[in-house]
């Protein structure tokens, strides 16, 4: 593998367009990624742009057949580029793109066959009863995105704990997926989807159904919002360990995507009942700030600081 040639007009024609992609539907993921190479930024948003047609699919009010039959060929476009059999002109820009990242990073190629999988969960309108069981659908649809970026990434020579990156990268995209349940529960509601684990919804007298939106007087909502932050913060604790094992500029990308989402939990913890009002959001200058923390390299030197022992 090498990320020493040039792309190709027609691949950096393809490369163009999942940036504009990503750039135009995932300021978060946008803020992060403008601070890694470009080189690294292009098979980012490459990565990107297909987990984006794949989330599109599982979205969208297409019957469950149709979406099932899209994620089928969506599996197939994953199967060409394993294979090498995606040609610089193919006229998929984002098969183009993701052939050519792949063969610049070691990227694990089955981690897109694991957010299909999730995505097909979505389709089959799956709930969850157990912390364990949500655990899995996280691990495929944020957890997999964890470790195919940590491919693009890759881990400082030299670093402690190396061998445990895709674990920390893994456990971070479930930190991130967890909060986004949070924030979403409304939006899930309204097109029909609960995430949380049906014994939490128990625990906290709330709805196992869409109609968390109105819990209640009786259930204790602020309570179970909490119950899954603090679920959420240890996520967090454990995946932020992948920062020191990055170099400065990956570790700057990581920490400003996961600092985003870290600070919109804390927006979440100091008014739980805000989900039920919209989506909770953070201003852009807040971001752009979170972006400067992770160009000055605090977090990873806090998250190195608590590494615990093995």
């Amino acid at each position: 593998m090498s990320t020493s040639t040039a792309p190709s007009p027609s691949v950096v024609a393809a490369y163009h367009y999942c940036v504009v992609v990503a750039d135009q539907h995932a300021k978060n993921f946008s803020y992060g990624a403008r601070l890694v190479p470009p080189a690294k930024r292009r098979a980012l948003s490459a990565l990107y742009a297909f987990a984006r047609r794949v989330d599109d699919i599982g979205d969208g009010g297409l019957p469950p057949e149709v979406k099932k039959a899209r994620l089928t060929e969506a599996r197939a476009l994953v199967e060409r580029v394993r294979d090498g059999a995606v040609d610089e002109d193919d006229t998929d820009p984002v098969a183009v793109a993701l052939a050519d990242a792949v063969h610049r990073y070691p990227i694990p190629l089955e981690g897109l066959d694991e957010l299909i999988d999730g995505v097909l969960m979505d389709v089959a309108g799956r709930t969850y009863e157990t912390w364990d069981e949500l655990r899995d659908y996280c691990r495929c649809v944020a957890g997999a995105i964890g470790r195919l970026t940590l491919g693009v990434f890759g881990v400082r020579p030299g670093a402690p704990d190396a061998d445990r990156a895709p674990s920390f990268a893994n456990t971070l995209g479930l930190a991130l997926q967890l909060t986004n349940i949070l924030r979403d529960i409304r939006e899930d509601a309204e097109g029909g989807r609960v995430y949380l684990p049906a014994e939490d919804l128990r625990k906290f007298g709330c709805p196992e159904n869409t109609g968390i939106v109105t819990p209640g007087a009786l259930a204790d909502f602020d309570g179970l919002v909490r119950f899954e932050e603090r679920r959420a913060r240890e996520l967090f604790d454990e995946g932020l360990r992948l920062l020191p094992l990055l170099d400065r500029r990956s570790g700057a990308c990581v920490s400003a995507m996961a600092g985003i989402y870290h600070r919109l939990l804390d927006r979440i913890a100091a008014d739980p009942v805000a989900v039920l009002r919209g989506r909770v959001s953070l201003p852009g200058t807040q971001k752009a700030l979170v972006a400067v923390r992770g160009l000055t390299g605090i977090e990873a030197r806090r998250a190195a600081a608590r590494r615990p022992g093995p």
